[in-house]
């Protein structure tokens, strides 16, 4: 295991194309993080100069004590998953996993005992004379783990390993490597760019845009503390309900005007955003996840001042869940991030035509309880929770917290030291 550490690290291709600037990130001994973000955003390229497969135009990456810059990949001592498996087809389970100790020479005796013990651990035990193409995907894949596993690197690096994957094989597949890392306790670096996948294996979630990092932090903090914008909007699922609203005080009380109406933030939501009492009487952006929202009339006893009322436009009966997506009377947010955000989900167009008309409306998500009699073309009141409220500046697309947010987050400053966590 090892430390591995980005210190100004950027990647500039010929002709100016930044790919990657200015990256500085700690992950620690033993450490899953995951670097997650749009198409383009410099992940790929990041895991492949820690692989020695990029060049490092600027800055310097360690793993442990030694500076790699200029060091061979094979000379890193890491082990890399790939998206397409990268298995040699003529090759038998058993070869496959086998065939980088066999290049490096290691003993018969010391290669069947790791070989063994890694079809093992991912239970390909019964399969070692089997070619891949006699294989399923997910036995694919856990030949690909093991070819790495037998490595005992000092650190995997997984580039979107489980995308070529069906979505039922996917969440057992990233189950099953979660697990598989804690046991081994090797430090992982995770690609993908699924922030449901982010979110459900990493102990730490490295977002970029554009080359930067935006936040890293825990899965949690990601979600319930987002750095800006661009970071709200990109986790969750469905992503984030974003309207300009205008902050309005009375006596010790805040509230967000939304259109005509009015929420009155709850105490938890002051005091998660003091700075927001300099924004009296501007407008800002205001964020409610879905799962905030609720029908009304299925709880009654709702203030008017924490409902919101809108026309039901569409609903996606999920079973243990109703998605209610309605229009209020509130301007959308149309800013540089949220534009991105829809290009990234293949709704630019719509933003687009959206833009041009410069509507009063905003389309909102709500995640309700599926006992709701909501349906399309009704007026409905939507409870609010306001005590999970998220608000941004609308100029620089920044959370409006504690003034301590520097719109990057932590880039791995509090580094978790998972040696001892592993050795428990």
């Amino acid at each position: 295991m090892a430390v591995v550490t980005f210190r100004g690290v950027s990647k500039v291709y010929p002709g100016g194309a930044r790919a990657v600037s200015d990256m500085n990130l700690d992950i620690g001994d033993g450490e899953f993080v995951v670097l997650v973000g749009p198409s383009g955003c410099g992940k790929t390229t990041a895991l492949r100069m820690l692989a020695g497969l990029e060049n490092i135009t600027e800055g310097t990456i360690s793993i442990g004590d030694r500076v790699v810059n200029h060091m061979a990949p094979r000379d890193r001592d890491i082990a890399m998953v790939f998206q397409n498996y990268a298995l040699y087809p003529h090759l038998k389970v058993y070869d496959n996993i086998a065939f980088g100790l066999r290049l490096r020479k290691v003993p018969k005796d010391e290669i069947d005992r790791r070989v063994k013990r890694a079809a093992e651990v991912l239970g390909l035990e019964d399969f070692p004379d089997r070619k891949p193409r006699a294989l399923s995907g997910g036995q694919r894949q856990r030949v690909a783990m093991g070819r790495a596993i037998v490595r005992e690197p000092q650190a995997f690096l997984m580039d979107e390993p489980l995308s070529n994957l069906d979505a039922k094989l996917r969440v057992q597949m990233r189950t099953e490597i979660g697990s598989l890392q804690q046991e081994l306790g090797v430090t992982t670096i995770y690609v993908t760019h699924d922030q449901v996948e982010a979110m459900t294996m990493g102990d730490r979630v490295a977002v970029m845009r554009k080359g930067e990092l935006q936040q890293v932090a825990p899965p949690q903090e990601l979600y319930d503390r987002p750095v800006s914008l661009f970071v709200a909007g990109f986790i969750g699922s469905p992503t984030m309900n974003m309207m300009e609203a205008t902050v309005e005080e009375a006596g010790d009380d805040l509230f967000a005007a939304v259109g005509e109406q009015r929420l009155k933030l709850a105490p938890e939501a002051r005091d998660a955003h003091p700075r927001l009492r300099e924004y009296v009487g501007r407008r800002v952006v205001l964020g409610v996840r879905p799962e905030d929202l609720e029908d009304a009339a299925l709880v009654p006893d709702t203030p008017e001042d924490r409902r919101l009322t809108g026309r039901v436009m569409l609903t996606e009966e999920l079973g243990s869940e109703i998605n209610v997506h309605m229009e209020i009377g509130a301007p959308p947010v149309i800013t540089e991030d949220t534009r991105e955000l829809a290009e990234d989900l293949g709704t630019g167009h719509h933003f687009e035509a959206h833009e041009r008309r410069r509507s009063d409306t905003s389309k909102i998500v709500g995640r309700f309880n599926p006992r709701t009699r909501a349906r399309k073309g009704d007026l409905v009141e939507a409870s609010v929770d306001t005590r999970a409220l998220h608000f941004f500046d609308l100029e620089s697309g920044l959370g409006i917290y504690d003034g301590e947010t520097d719109g990057r987050g932590s880039v791995g400053h509090e580094v978790p030291d998972k040696r001892r966590e592993v050795a428990a």
